[in-house]
């Protein structure tokens, strides 16, 4: 199983209605979130820009960071998203050898996309 994987095993899970707000840009980043179940749009500047679905994360940067979210981002149908506070990431950081290679891979997957 990979350390993505087990992030949706998270105890901290949240259900989100479509077209809620999970968080708006500039929102201060005190948790990132995987996808359990369902799917997410992250929206920049009125666009959705990437969609996130279940296994995937996002929410990541802020906690990375420290500054405020770049972006938005909505559920696109009902789902269940696992919330992992900012010690929790720094404890997986610590405790699972590749968990932030992986961390990693996701965020450069996303910057070449959008160089496309």
């Amino acid at each position: 199983m990979s350390t993505l994987d087990a992030l949706r095993r998270e105890p901290d899970q949240h259900h989100y209605s479509q077209g809620a707000t999970v968080f708006q840009e500039g929102d201060a980043g005190d948790c990132m979130f995987a996808v359990v179940e369902g799917s997410v749009g992250i929206v920049m500047h009125g666009a959705q820009v990437e969609q996130i679905d279940a296994g995937g994360i996002f929410g990541e940067m802020a906690l990375i960071d420290g500054h405020p979210r770049s972006a938005s981002a909505v559920a696109l149908t009902d789902c269940t998203l696992a919330a992992i506070p900012e010690k929790r990431f720094l404890r997986l950081v610590e405790q699972m050898p590749y968990f932030a290679l992986q961390m990693m891979r996701v965020i450069t997957e996303r910057l070449r996309r959008r160089d496309v």
